[in-house]
């Protein structure tokens, strides 16, 4: 489904990402892992188009996107659930949902049904301020958010960062529906335990290069997993 051949990316004379290849194929879900700094988020900046200095391939169902805007790229199905969430905070759940779903023509129930079945404590509180939410909940509503627009690409950056082990198991639950539903998940993530129980291949950044790419549960088995990162760096 997605394709990324000799990815390179800069803010401004800086090159953040070399030479990065890597593809997701529908209905996987894919794991993008490495520590603070090895251009992850970068890298998701390059596929959604926010990040203008970039060249190479981003080929998305046979299309290349790398020239395109950011608005061609998400009506081409493609949606980011950004670190921090990003919420809206004085507009309510309800209208931070529909904003989400402004290029979406009809009636919208169908979608507030589906985002509040995932998650039903955002029904609980759709008049609510986001701004008031807990940090858990305002990650509930940054996904259901990009859900609103049915995508079939969805990136998460970071998912489960800082937040509680209760809210971290809603939220998988969720993601695990998503995965079964058939779209195609691409998660950026630190934290190996997740990411290797989750995804079903994962590639390692560092330094804004790919360093190494296998299945999930072949990564799990390596002896050296819990020194992982600093492993690769060595090399």
């Amino acid at each position: 489904m997605l394709r990324l051949s000799d990815l390179h990316a800069s803010y401004g004379a800086a090159p953040v990402l070399q030479a990065v290849s890597l593809d997701v194929g529908a209905g996987e879900t894919v794991a993008l892992l490495g520590p603070n700094g090895a251009g992850k988020s970068t890298l998701l900046a390059a596929i959604t188009g926010t990040i203008r200095q970039r060249s190479g391939a981003i080929v998305l169902d046979g299309r290349e996107m790398v020239a395109e805007p950011t608005h061609r790229i998400v009506e081409s199905g493609v949606r980011l659930v950004p670190e921090g969430r990003l919420v809206f905070a004085p507009f309510s759940v309800e209208d931070n949902l529909r904003l989400g779903a402004l290029r979406l023509k009809g009636d919208l129930r169908e979608r507030f049904d589906y985002v509040f079945g995932l998650f039903p404590r955002l029904e609980e509180r759709k008049r609510q301020p986001a701004g008031t939410l807990s940090g858990g909940e305002q990650q509930m509503l940054a996904i259901g958010r990009a859900l609103m627009s049915k995508p079939r690409l969805l990136l998460l950056d970071e998912p489960f960062l800082g937040l509680a082990p209760l809210i971290v198991h809603q939220i998988r639950e969720a993601l695990e529906k998503l995965r079964e539903s058939g779209l195609t998940l691409l998660i950026v993530e630190q934290k190996l335990d997740i990411a290797l129980s989750f995804a079903q291949r994962a590639y390692v950044l560092m330094k804004g290069r790919i360093v190494l790419m296998d299945t999930t549960e072949s990564l799990a088995r390596r002896s050296d997993l819990s020194d992982l990162y600093f492993a690769l760096a060595s090399r």
